[in-house]
């Protein structure tokens, strides 16, 4: 009990200081939370969603409104974490930092447990800002019953990829390395992971590759728990495999085998 007291209270600890060290980046703030902001005022207000009917439409944003939301959710879920702790490694490496906390009790594990739950709270309120900003400016609507699961959903794609932002960081030469290897890693999987571009626009060989990027469990599971879909076929349908449970369960198990990759990554000394 004392052992799980202590290590509570050293991830608490050192939550503490990455929060801190968040709100004084007020340029990190300010576009964690705008960046999701203006996507929606582009796609959702300017160009607007064209639902194809009787035969029209079609082609990019030519869902209804809800079916974009876990997009929406995905550009915070995956560049956040990507960036905020890729970088936060690779500036811990440059400064040496990594030699001190090797002579604290705080673990491997524990500091990119911190860092991974403060993303939690960072992403699951931009997420509160998304779904207000949808509520107020389309007509897409989300069933509050829905939303405990979708914060799971939110908080396991969040752990998964700040192990991926972990990995970045510790392996990439420089913060301009992780940046650089964030974009190349999250634009790929923005679109090609079911968020904004539906599988009948993707060639058919491709669409099985789909199910290699772990977004798209996140964003196939988010979308079956808050859109009720008109046809299976407007969205392309959903998981062949199952509901939003294996997809659950597949996240789930996602996150725990890169969370425990990054936290080995991360050096004890540098």
């Amino acid at each position: 009990m004392t052992g799980a007291t202590t290590a509570t209270r050293r991830v608490r600890a050192e939550a503490g200081a990455a929060w801190r060290s968040f709100l004084r980046r007020r340029t990190a703030v300010f576009f964690t939370f705008f960046f999701p902001v203006i996507l929606i005022l582009i796609f959702a207000v300017l160009v607007q969603t064209n639902p194809g009917d009787g035969g029209s439409g079609g082609g990019l944003f030519a869902e209804p409104p809800a079916y974009y939301l876990p997009g929406y959710l995905a550009v915070v879920v995956l560049f956040t974490p990507l960036s905020r702790v890729g970088s936060s490694v690779s500036r811990h490496r440059e400064s040496n930092r990594y030699e001190k906390l090797a002579t604290t009790p705080l673990t491997r594990a524990e500091w990119l447990l911190a860092h991974t739950l403060v993303n939690v709270v960072i992403i699951g309120l931009a997420g509160l800002v998304i779904l207000a900003l949808m509520a107020l400016v389309t007509d897409a609507g989300v069933s509050l019953a829905a939303l405990p699961l979708v914060a799971v959903f939110v908080a396991l794609a969040v752990a998964l990829f700040c192990g991926v932002g972990a990995l970045l960081g510790s392996f990439a030469g420089s913060q301009d390395g992780v940046i650089a290897a964030s974009n190349a890693i999250a634009l790929p999987l923005l679109f090609l992971s079911n968020t904004f571009v539906t599988p009948d626009l993707l060639p058919a060989w491709f669409r099985p590759a789909m199910n290699l990027s772990p977004l798209t469990y996140f964003a196939r599971g988010v979308r079956e728990l808050t859109y009720d879909a008109p046809s299976a076929a407007v969205v392309g349908g959903s998981n062949p495999l199952g509901g939003w449970e294996l997809d659950l369960v597949v996240l789930a198990v996602l996150a725990a085998l890169f969370f425990a990759a990054g936290a080995s990554a991360i050096p004890q000394t540098d």
